[in-house]
């Protein structure tokens, strides 16, 4: 019979950990593991999960995306229920409050199995220091019960052993996995730059996330307005969406960007704008490994990034790719510079950048480790 796995993650939003749940849940084999899909309410993915006949999707109403006492008590408490309820062999949760909530509530309904995804962490180190100890309590605490802890990233492997959450011997590397046989996507770039009022012969860089105090787009912003004053023919899009969308908006307006850098909110034709581009550009202040730059990369982009976390994974300086100190939007800036007005350079980059996303970053041998994993934890 096959073993029930519950996949638990807060919410659906169109993020890289969410749409690699989605994807696991769907491709698992069937023959050894039966999928079912856990989350809070409110992601762009919900419709998409509930519609989809290939696996079952349970909402839990009170799991929510912001820290509340109330909530969060509830959840819990709704999340044992759940668990006691439908039995599952395996609890695998993903993101900071599901993997917090999910795994004290796995030991209070006694699931045989439990496996963490950290797709980056909860915390960081320009948190207040006694925000950042709570997490990181919590995370030791759940720690001890969990089977397996997965990281996207060698880095994250060491940023967990260092305050004491896993030791290097104990993790587990899955990487965040892409599409890798659709990449480079097929594209009309002329096409594609003047739907959205980009000129066709614009040089074109692309950025992607979560408009979030994590992805720090107000440093692309203020690089953007450096690049224009050398390369004045520039044009910057991003894509994604969230809570400082309107703020970064009224910034880009200051800054007297305006139509140069437009914001297409989420968007499901991302990888043909990562195509179309001649530069990706990212300046995150933590990541776990960031998706939307393994898929850059595997289209043969040159990027130009922040030097964080699962960033420092993919680019080796100057080699098939650029990397700048967090914070440092001036250097930034002047590395996107560059791109732009060197195409032998950028080619050579984008050659390099593509030689080096191999088979590990994969999205379907993602699942098959996964599988591997949870065989293993149940013999």
């Amino acid at each position: 019979m096959p073993a029930k796995v519950a996949h638990l993650v807060t919410r659906l939003d169109l993020g890289g950990a969410q749409q690699n749940t989605l994807h696991t849940v769907r491709h698992l084999n069937r023959a050894f593991y039966e999928p079912l899909l856990i989350c809070g309410r409110g992601g762009m993915l919900d419709d998409e999960a509930a519609a989809d006949p290939s696996f079952r999707t349970a909402f839990v109403d009170s799991l929510l995306r912001d820290i509340s006492p109330f909530h969060d008590l509830l959840a819990l408490l709704e999340l044992t229920k759940l668990f006691l309820a439908e039995k599952p062999d395996i609890l695998h949760t993903h993101s900071s409050k599901a993997g917090i909530l999910g795994r004290l509530a796995a030991a209070l309904a006694g699931v045989p199995v439990v496996v963490h995804t950290y797709h980056g962490f909860g915390f960081h180190d320009r948190q207040p220091s006694a925000v950042k100890g709570l997490y990181v309590i919590l995370e030791r605490l759940c720690a001890r019960f969990t089977d397996a802890l997965i990281f996207v990233s060698k880095s994250n492997i060491g940023y967990a052993a260092a305050h004491g959450i896993a030791r290097p011997e104990e993790a587990v590397l899955i990487r965040s996995g892409v599409a890798l046989d659709g990449l480079p996507a097929p594209v009309d770039a002329a096409k594609l730059k003047m739907s959205a009022g980009v000129g066709m012969h614009k040089p074109l860089v692309v950025s992607i996330g979560n408009l979030k105090p994590q992805k720090n787009v107000g440093d692309l912003l203020e690089a953007a307005a450096l690049i224009l004053r050398d390369a004045p023919e520039a044009r910057f899009v991003f894509i994604g969406d969230g809570p400082q969308r309107r703020a970064l908006e009224a910034r880009a307006f200051a800054l007297g960007l305006n139509d140069r850098f437009i914001f297409l909110g989420w968007r499901r034709d991302a990888a043909q704008w990562l195509a179309a581009c001649d530069v990706f550009a990212m300046t995150s202040l933590w990541e776990g490994l960031p998706r939307a730059l393994v898929e850059a990369m595997k289209s043969g982009k040159p990027a130009a990034c922040y030097a964080t976390d699962g960033v420092v994974d993919l680019i080796k300086d100057g080699e098939n790719g650029f990397m700048a100190e967090p914070g440092d939007h001036a250097a930034l800036a002047a590395r996107v510079t560059e791109l732009l007005k060197d195409e032998p350079l950028r080619k050579r980059l984008g050659e390099a950048a593509a030689a080096s996303i191999g088979p590990e970053f994969d999205i379907d041998g993602m699942v098959r480790a996964q599988e591997a994993l949870y065989d293993r934890l149940l013999r």
